[in-house]
Order: C-alpha cells, then sequence, then structure tokens
C-alpha cells in the first residue's frame, strides 16, 4: 500500500481469502434440493427461441390461433387480439418439443429422442392442458421431426421411420420404414419431411435425404410410387408443399433448387431461378385468397419462400413461368455472422388459409404477421402485429426505481440489455405490455444505405439490419423522478445528437412542463452514453460523449433525475444536464491556466509535501488532482446531491465534491486489489464493491469505512445486487452458483447452484422478486422472495450446502406464485435448513438475561386492574327473548339421570356439612407448596418456572393469595426468591413486574412487618447493583458508538 494513513484511519480489509475444497466448489454430497428463500415463478420474454415451426389452426371466421414452442412447453397467441398470449401449456413435457401440429381444438407435441437413449412420444394439448397422449410405439428412441392430421389419421416423421395412430382413439396403429439406400448418411434416410394433398385419400409424401419423394398408403401400409429428384447432384430436399392446384407440389432442395413438380405425370413443370450458391430453400408457403399476383394484383399464384440463412422472405409470381415479384428484406434478423450467439434466420412462413395475411417465425425470437395492401397494391407486405424478444443471451438487467409520485409500476417494470444490441422494458403483471425500446427508423436508414433496397437480387453488404442500431450496451442507469410518461417532449424527432462541446442547450421551456430522458447506457466500444424515453419507449434526444474520449465503462443518475455522469476507460468523469443536455462538470474539475501551472509546477519541483485537513487527518487534494489511472468502473451518487463516489481498475475508491469537482477523500487498494463494480443501497446508504480476488466489500458512504467483507465465489463475480431492504446481498459467478449473504451477520445463508451461469440479476424494489439472466436462453427467469411470507433462518451454510435446482420455466409449472409461497406448509422432521439446536437458559453467568416469556403477558400482569376496568359490562345483563310459540316448553323437562356407577361410595354426612367443605377448600395450592418447598430447600427453580407458566390472571390471585400469618412468611419466602433470581441475572423484567404487583398488594403489611423489610432491603441493594452496572455498560457503549460515528 502506498500510504500507511489507509490502514490505520479507514482500516482497510486485508483479509486472507478463504480456502476452498476445489474451484467449483462440488465436492460432497448435496443434501439440499431447494432455496431457503427463492422460489422458481416463471420465465418471461420467450416467443419462438427455437427451430420448431408454429402451427396455426382458425376458429371459425372470426381469428386464428398460432402455437409456438419455446422448449418444453407450448404458447398460443390470438390473431384478432394483437398476437396475445392466451395459452401456456402444460404440464411441460419431459424433453424437448421437436414438432408441432394443430387440429380443431386441439394441439399435438412431439418430444424427446434428441439424446442418446431418450423416448420419445406425442402428447395432446387442448386449451393449454394436457388431454391425452398417443401410444407409444416400440422401439421409437429418434424425433419425431414433423407431426401432421391427414383425415382420421396422426401421421409423424421420424429419420428412419414413419409413425402412423388414429385421430379418434389415440391408439398406434403402424410403422412404416423405407428402404435404406446405398448412399444414405448418417442421419438417416428421411429429413423428416412429409405432406399431403387434396384429393389424394392417404397418401402422404415422404422427403428422402438422397432427394427423393416417396408416396406412402397410410390405410393399407404400402410404398405406392418414388419421385426421383431433378438431377444427380440436387441433394437432399429441404423443403416440401403442395400448391393450391391440384396434384401439383413444390420442392425445394440442399443444392438451392426449387421446382414445381406435377405428381400425376411425374414432370417438373416449372424450374425457378434461383441464385447459384445460395443457400437452400427450408420454408415455402402459397397464398389462398386468389389474389396478389399480376400487374395490379388480382391473379392468384403468389408464393412465399424463406429460409435458415437469412431473414428475408422472397415472393414469387407463378404466372408466366415464375418470377420474383418482390422480396421482403430484413423480416427476420440474419443469423450473426461474427459470432454465434445472436439467432437469426427465417424457421417458417405461412398465408392464412383465405386471408391476404403472412406468419413468419424466426430464430430472433420472434413471431410476426404482415398484411398486404391492396390499394395501392404492394407486391411486399406491411407489418401488422409482431411478438418478440431478445435473440442473444441478456447480458444486463434492471427493476425501474419508484418515481417520485409513488405510481403503481415499483416491481412491475425490469429493464434488460442483450448481446443483439436491444433495450427492452418488461412487465411482470401483463406480458402484452412489454416491448422494446425503439432506436428510430432503422428500416428507414437501411434503405438509405441499400440494405433494405427495392433490388430483387441479393445484397452484397456486409452490413445486416442489426448492426445499424447502437452497439451492445455494458451498463446502464435509470431514475423516473422526471420523466415525462408519454407526454415527454421528443425533442424535435432527431435522437442522439452531442450537445455537450455547445455553449446553449435545447429549449428547455418544453420538457421542463413534461419531463425528459430517464434512461441512460453505456456501450460496448462506444465513446459516447446514451439517453432514452422510459415512458415513450424510444430512444432520447442526447448522445454524451466522454471528455477524455475513452470508452463508456460505467454511468450513473442523480436521484433527483437531472444530471447524468459517465465514466470512461481513460478515468475521466463528466456530468450532463438531461434536460438541456449540455455538460455540467468534470471530475476533477477543470484547472484554470493559473492553477494548472502552480499545479505543473509543484509536480515538477515534487517539493510541497501534500497537504492535511487538520480536522480529521485525512490528505486534502487541490483542484485537478485525484483522476482515475485505469477505467472507471462504478459511479453512484448520494441522495442530496452532494457527493459523488467512483472506483476503478486502479484500486481507488473516491469521494468527490458534487459541486465543484474537487476531490475530498480517497481509500487505495492497489496493488491488493482492483474494483470491478459497484452497486448502491440509498436507504441504508450502503455501497457494495466487487473486486477482482473474487470478493465483495461493503462500505458505509457516511463513516467511509468498511463494515464487511464476503467471501465464497471461486471464479469471477458476474453480477451482483443489494434486496430491497439492504439486508441481503446476492451475487451470480461464474460458476454458476447464486449466493446470498445476510449483512447484519456476515453469514452465508442461502446458495443455489444452476443449470446455467447467471450473467444478471436484479433485485425488485418492492423486495416481491428476483429476475435472472443465464448463458443458455434468451429469457428473463423471475423468482419468487419467500421472505415475504415465511420466516427464513439467517443460520450460516457451507459450500456443501448448496442446492441444484433447475430454472423457472415458461409455464410455470414447478413453480410457486405469491399465494403459494405464502402458504406453503413447512417440511415435517428433521431438515438442514432446520437443525436441531440446544438452547440454554444464560450464555454466561455474568450477564443479565431476560426470560422468553412474552412481552405482553408481563405487561398485562402490571395493567390487570386497569383491563378489568375496561371489560365490565356497561349494562346489566338481560333475560333472555322467550321462545317462539312453535318450540316445545321446557318447563316441565326433568333434567336427565346419570347412571349409577357400581363400586362409587356415597358422601357421609360429614363429608356433607358446611365446615368440612370449608377445611378442603383451604388446603395448599401448587403455588404454595412449591414457595415452602423452595425457601425450605434454598431452591427456588421450580418455584419460578411455575410462576413464569402462570397467566397474568392466575399470578395476580397467586400473589394477592400471599399469607402473612403462615409460619415461616409466605411474604419473605416470596421475597427471598425474587432476590435469588435478580443475584443469578435470571428473568430480569419478570423479576420487575412481580415485584411492582407484590409491593402494589402488600404495601401495608410490608409497614408493619419488620422483618418482611430487612427481606425488602437486601432486594433492593441487589437491583440497584445490578441497575448502576447495566447503566456503566450502557453508556460505556454509547460512547464507544458515538466515537465511532464521530468524524473527528
Amino acid at each position: 500500500m502506498p500510504s500507511a494513513l489507509l490502514d490505520e484511519e479507514y482500516q482497510t480489509p486485508i483479509a486472507k481469502r478463504q480456502k476452498l475444497s476445489n474451484a467449483a466448489g462440488y465436492s460432497g454430497d448435496i443434501k439440499v434440493q431447494a432455496s431457503r428463500i427463492f422460489a422458481p415463478f416463471r420465465t418471461i420474454g420467450l416467443v419462438s427461441p427455437t427451430e420448431v415451426p408454429f402451427t396455426s389452426v382458425p376458429l371459425g371466421k372470426t381469428t386464428f390461433q398460432v402455437t409456438t414452442s419455446v422448449g418444453r412447453c407450448l404458447q398460443t397467441y390470438d390473431l384478432r387480439k394483437g398476437l396475445n398470449l392466451v395459452f401456456l401449456s402444460r404440464p411441460q413435457t419431459p424433453e424437448l418439443i421437436t414438432a408441432t401440429a394443430a387440429w380443431k381444438d386441439r394441439v399435438f407435441a412431439a418430444w424427446g429422442g434428441t439424446r442418446t437413449g431418450s423416448l420419445a412420444n406425442v402428447w395432446v394439448f387442448k386449451r393449454g392442458r394436457m388431454v391425452g397422449e398417443l401410444e407409444r410405439p416400440g422401439g421409437l428412441l429418434e424425433p419425431v421431426k414433423q407431426i401432421m392430421v391427414v383425415g382420421s389419421w396422426i401421421v409423424g416423421c421420424c429419420s428412419t421411420r414413419i409413425e402412423v395412430w388414429r385421430s379418434e382413439n389415440y391408439e398406434h396403429y403402424m410403422t412404416l420404414t423405407p428402404l435404406a439406400s446405398r448412399t444414405a448418411s448418417s442421419e438417416g434416410v428421411l429429413t423428416g419431411l412429409i405432406c399431403n394433398m387434396p384429393t389424394f385419400l392417404n397418401k402422404i409424401f415422404a422427403a428422402r435425404q438422397d432427394g427423393s419423394i416417396e408416396i406412402w398408403n397410410i390405410s393399407t401400409g404400402k410404398l405406392i410410387y418414388t419421385i426421383l429428384p431433378i438431377s444427380s447432384d440436387a441433394g437432399s430436399v429441404c423443403a416440401l408443399q403442395p400448391t393450391p392446384a391440384l396434384s401439383l407440389i413444390a420442392i425445394s432442395y440442399s443444392n438451392g433448387q426449387l421446382v414445381i413438380h406435377d405428381i400425376k405425370t411425374d414432370k417438373t413443370i416449372m424450374e425457378l431461378n434461383t441464385t447459384s450458391g445460395q443457400e437452400p430453400i427450408s420454408t415455402i408457403s402459397f397464398r389462398t385468397d386468389g389474389c396478389g399476383a399480376g400487374e395490379d394484383g388480382r391473379r392468384p399464384g403468389v408464393m412465399a419462400t424463406a429460409s435458415l440463412s437469412t431473414g428475408d422472405v422472397t415472393f414469387w409470381d407463378l404466372n408466366e413461368g415464375g418470377r420474383v415479384m418482390g422480396v421482403l428484406r430484413g423480416a427476420h434478423n440474419p443469423p450473426s455472422r461474427v459470432q454465434d450467439v445472436v439467432g437469426g434466420g427465417v424457421t417458417k412462413v405461412e398465408f392464412l388459409h383465405g386471408q391476404p395475411v403472412l406468419l413468419t417465425t424466426g430464430l430472433d425470437n420472434s413471431l410476426k404477421s404482415w398484411i398486404f395492401d391492396e390499394t395501392p397494391f404492394s407486391a411486399i407486405p406491411r407489418i401488422l402485429h409482431r411478438r418478440s424478444g431478445h435473440s442473444a443471451p441478456i447480458s444486463q438487467l434492471q427493476f425501474l426505481p419508484l418515481g417520485a409520485d409513488g405510481a403503481d409500476s415499483g416491481g412491475k417494470w425490469l429493464l434488460s440489455a442483450a448481446r443483439d444490441r436491444s433495450l427492452w422494458g418488461w412487465s411482470l403483471r401483463r406480458d402484452g405490455q412489454s416491448s422494446e425500446l425503439s432506436q428510430g427508423n432503422v428500416r428507414k436508414k437501411a434503405r438509405k444505405m441499400g440494405i433494405l433496397g427495392s433490388s430483387l437480387e441479393p445484397t452484397e453488404s456486409s452490413t445486416s439490419l442489426d448492426e445499424l442500431k447502437a452497439s451492445e450496451i455494458v451498463c446502464m442507469a435509470s431514475s423516473l423522478n422526471r420523466d415525462g410518461g408519454m407526454g415527454a417532449a421528443a425533442g424535435g424527432g432527431k435522437i442522439w445528437t452531442n450537445k455537450g462541446s455547445q455553449k446553449e442547450g435545447a429549449n428547455t421551456s418544453t420538457s421542463g412542463l413534461t419531463g425528459w430522458e430517464s434512461v441512460i447506457t453505456g456501450h460496448k466500444g462506444d465513446q459516447v452514453a446514451r439517453t432514452w424515453f422510459w415512458g415513450r419507449k424510444k430512444a432520447g434526444r442526447w448522445a454524451f460523449k466522454t471528455g477524455d474520449d475513452g470508452e463508456v465503462t460505467s454511468v450513473a443518475i442523480t436521484p433527483c433525475g437531472t444530471f447524468a455522469l459517465i465514466g470512461s476507460s481513460k478515468g475521466g468523469i463528466d456530468m450532463f444536464n438531461l434536460q438541456s443536455g449540455l455538460h455540467r462538470q468534470r471530475f476533477p474539475a477543470r484547472l484554470t491556466p493559473g492553477q494548472a501551472r502552480k499545479l505543473k509546477i509543484q509536480q515538477l519541483t515534487n517539493q510541497e509535501e501534500p497537504r492535511v485537513d487538520t480536522f480529521n487527518g485525512a490528505r486534502k487534494f487541490s483542484p485537478g488532482e485525484g483522476k482515475h489511472t485505469k477505467a472507471v468502473t462504478g459511479l453512484t451518487i448520494d441522495a442530496l446531491n452532494r457527493t459523488v463516489i467512483s472506483c476503478g481498475f486502479d484500486g481507488r475508491v473516491k469521494f468527490w465534491d458534487f459541486a465543484t469537482g474537487i476531490l475530498r477523500e480517497e481509500l487505495d487498494w492497489y496493488p491488493m486489489t482492483s474494483i470491478t463494480g459497484t452497486r448502491y443501497h440509498q436507504p441504508s446508504d450502503l455501497m457494495a464493491l466487487s473486486c477482482d480476488d473474487f470478493s465483495i466489500r461493503v462500505l458505509d458512504v457516511e463513516t467511509k469505512r468498511f463494515i464487511r467483507e464476503f467471501w465464497g465465489c471461486a471464479v469471477r463475480i458476474n453480477d451482483y445486487c443489494f434486496s430491497h431492504d439492504g439486508r441481503w446481498i446476492v451475487a451470480a459467478s461464474g460458476d454458476g452458483a447464486v449466493r446470498v449473504w445476510n449483512l447484519p451477520t456476515g453469514h452465508l445463508i442461502d446458495a443455489i447452484r444452476l443449470e446455467s451461469p447467471c450473467t444478471a440479476l436484479a433485485f425488485s424494489g418492492t423486495g416481491e422478486f428476483l429476475a435472472t439472466a443465464h448463458v443458455e436462453g434468451v429469457g428473463v427467469n423471475i423468482w419468487n422472495n419467500r421472505a415475504l411470507f415465511t420466516h427464513i433462518p439467517t443460520r450460516q451454510i457451507s459450500e456443501r450446502d448448496i442446492a441444484e435446482i433447475a430454472i423457472p420455466t415458461a409455464s410455470g409449472e414447478g413453480g410457486q406464485g405469491i399465494l403459494e409461497s405464502a402458504y406453503e406448509q413447512e417440511e415435517s422432521g428433521d431438515s438442514v435448513h432446520e437443525r436441531a439446536m440446544t438452547t440454554v437458559d444464560q450464555l454466561d453467568k455474568g450477564i443479565t438475561t431476560l426470560s422468553l416469556v412474552p412481552r405482553s403477558r408481563w405487561q398485562t400482569l402490571l395493567h390487570l386492574d386497569l383491563i378489568k376496568q375496561r371489560n365490565k359490562p356497561k349494562e346489566p345483563p338481560k333475560a333472555p327473548e322467550k321462545a317462539p310459540f312453535f318450540l316445545p316448553s321446557l318447563e316441565n323437562a326433568k333434567p336427565p339421570v346419570p347412571p349409577s356407577t357400581q363400586g362409587s361410595v356415597e358422601a357421609s354426612a360429614a363429608e356433607r356439612s358446611r365446615i368440612m367443605k370449608m377445611n378442603r377448600g383451604s388446603s395448599e395450592s401448587q403455588f404454595t407448596s412449591l414457595l415452602r418447598a423452595g425457601a425450605a430447600s434454598a431452591d427456588h427453580t421450580t418455584f419460578i418456572a411455575h410462576l413464569k407458566s402462570l397467566s397474568p390472571a392466575t399470578a395476580d390471585v397467586e400473589i394477592r393469595s400471599l399469607n402473612p400469618l403462615s409460619s415461616g412468611s409466605e411474604l419473605i419466602s416470596f421475597v427471598s426468591a425474587l432476590t435469588t433470581q435478580l443475584q443469578a441475572k435470571l428473568d430480569y423484567e419478570l423479576v420487575q413486574a412481580w415485584m411492582t404487583v407484590f409491593l402494589r398488594v402488600h404495601g401495608q403489611v410490608v409497614a408493619e412487618d419488620e422483618n418482611l423489610q430487612r427481606a425488602l432491603t437486601t432486594w433492593k441493594d441487589e437491583q440497584e447493583k445490578e441497575c448502576k452496572r447495566l447503566g456503566a455498560l450502557a453508556g460505556y457503549c454509547s460512547g464507544v458508538v458515538g466515537f465511532l460515528r464521530s468524524t473527528r
């Protein structure tokens, strides 16, 4: 360390790292399979992330329902409702879904067979509920690639076989096995594509890997005919689709050829001219409303094709030999060219029956509907509806903070940024409200650049549609206190302009009334930070550039929502006004020419020692000093806009004056560690710092002292956050574990290990949800916080107690909602969470110990007279009303005679006398007997335990019933018992309550009995001694706390 001042003054934590068993911490048996705190709820943001094509079915004449696969669950959308989600299938399938088919009111989902030795089958769903299961054929260990309903048959096609079931009872009918060719590949004989044609009863067409197409009769199980490929180098069949014209079928081959073939004559009637070397077409669809072709769009014969290699959809006019009539550029994102992280390509296109509407899905996790305009005619459709999500793994998560008006948006909205360069806002209450924040008219910009030009030829540009967006977001911050909602000023339509270098900013008259931007983001490899309107879900007006031309590495917004701070990779920090877009401050502040010359002279001569503040002994920095030497990794502003806190890779934490930009204090950890990030919890004024030694250190911003440090992560910390109340720190590391530390105790109280490492997490401001994102998958996983409803133990756990659990599912199956978490029954018997613990009445004989009796019990004893007075009835009891006339009278009814018991002894005349009854009532109670026994043995433990078990009313009666005339005086024995308990430093508050009631009841007797006065004097001396000791300890602790919190 360069300065010893940090070790002594700020108590820099120089702690030894804990020794871990291994890098991942997998040693030992995993006993726990559930989290103490978090319960899986559901996954949001999934629309169509897999290659499984969607399936659609008309509902009467009013709407269509579209069903997509999201892994092991089906999601159904209603087209008339704007592709709103209407059903989620439950239960989820045991394996990944491989094919789907909609038929009437049911959806068939084939699953399994993708792993070696895994089973495969087909389930039937109706309105999201499983209603049946197809009979599983024997030996079916491969995936069903396509499933369809043909009349009274259900047909599923695999790589080496075709399965047939009856549609009325789901019984397995037969298995069709094609002959393997000599050139059969390892992928199997069939490509998995099948179709049927109108008027061809009980016939299916199955595509083979060698390019031929087999025609099977599924009723008899016979192979009828084989259509040979058009050429020897055609390759396998990649797409197969019947045309609206009878006996014609469209076939696409892997070499890029596309033909229209006549089944009856076995002749190719049309070979469409595709570009040589083009990727094969993977999906084909025909328009069936009788329009769209020709110069005026009034002729039938429109075909749409697409492939997985591009995001374009090509439209063909099949009249007069066939021609390309239009290309819908950028319908979906193309696959990533640099790295395989962003999904792209079109998985399926389908014209809705009898409608000028086209449905498309892509690997960019989107489902879109397009409509063709008839007047004026357009060969290329426009977007009608869309449902989408991230197409790449998510890298940033943040719940929106509460607004200044306390609107009902806290914990509802979640911001997410992914590697696909998009920024999304997710609603946890209504899925249809989720939307992507617009980055301007990207398609219009692409047309100007020729990427989405009107040319029918394939574009040679190396720039994709997504590359016109801002680069990947690496940091973001938000504050809704100045957000104007939907009415915020748009700034003339221009987005991301730089006003920082101008002397005059934008006109603030409009934005002062309506509000301004509330979100700011930093982007990978970019020197500017960009602003966003949250209310309008669009890009903002400003692009703030760093003052030292470094890349943006951290951003922050003040709690008031007026200023934005930007940290750069070269150590600079700049502050801008979000309303006007002007630069307002730099940290450290700019120097005047005179100050710059003076500072340079001091650095050259190096004669002046660093100035020290005489008030607190800390170093006093001059203007212009204190810039970070490496990248700024975290920025924080306190609640009052008085202090800016920054940290960086140089291992320093700096405290800047917000108004002047002068460095006030700093903590230096170099070369012990570097700081990789910071999180701030405003209500508790605590800041957590993550370091490159895999630790998290917690700093008290007010005292500038470190109060906690947490170890346990064996690899890099991906993300971490505070809980809503600041009592926990939740951290996700690269080993797939999510750990929870308790700040008051410093214990690791919960840890879970997930199937895929967590890359980002966020805790909602209301404490209801924890959101996580993972390396594999493009959805956001939501977890419920069980601590809101049940008690969470805070005992420390070890690495062996880490629970291995699965992430939440899209359907929410296997998870717990808010109500389920609230009413969850505790497990019976011993569990890992509730191990048996031995309890002791007193940790040490020198410690004054309170009792475990509820506070309400001894407080009720003190105020029992007042309670009885309040509980007295206000009116005398009234006689009950006469019974109705129809009820029988009980005036003459005789009470039932109890049955006589044999062997009973009749009471004698003496026992029935009044004197004997009085003597029987005067017998000793248990209270008196235990008091007498304790006085004789000088051990009052049993008596005190009995007195603690009595109710307030019973204890009051027993104390009042003490007999001062008995031998040994019960009053003296009672006072002696309380004195003994006080000397043992046990049950302190109970002794005070019992003595208060005793003196209140027997005060007159005390004044007349000298022996009792001496006993009370002994109790008084012991009481004063104990009070003086407790007062001294309390005063000492108060003085120490005051000294530590003082600024001296």
